[in-house]
């Protein structure tokens, strides 16, 4: 079983930064991949990044490409997001998914473990 926390979110202005992180327990955490998803009210549940298990191979959605970078620390089992130029349309729930398989997934469906959630809030 694997359990994933994510760090808590925040409150920030419009262009500021935010990082998040989600430590998992496990000692397989370095061999699956990884991602970030978010959902904000009354929307879909939508695919930020992700990572590979080496951080070989690295993926964004457009909406937050070039703002948005993923990373992991497989020594300490913890997974980052660092949020720059946040926008007020990039406020959700954001959640960290473990996937069991070492490849990319893009997609809910694709992953295994999820976090409880933590907000994000951008203000205008």
């Amino acid at each position: 079983q694997v359990q994933l926390v994510e760090s808590e979110g925040g409150l920030v202005q419009e262009g500021g930064s935010l990082r998040l992180s989600c430590a998992a327990s496990g000692r397989t955490f370095s061999t699956y991949a990884m991602g970030w998803f978010r959902q904000a009210p009354g929307k879909e549940r939508e695919f930020v990044a992700a990572i590979s298990w080496s951080a070989g191979n690295i993926y964004y959605a457009d909406s937050v490409k070039g703002r948005f970078t993923i990373s992991r620390d497989n020594a300490k089992n913890t997974l980052y997001l660092q949020m720059n130029s946040l926008k007020p349309e990039d406020t959700a729930v954001y959640y960290c998914a473990l996937r069991k398989n070492s490849g990319l997934g893009y997609f809910r469906g694709e992953y295994d473990y999820w976090g409880q959630g933590t907000q994000v809030t951008v203000s205008s």
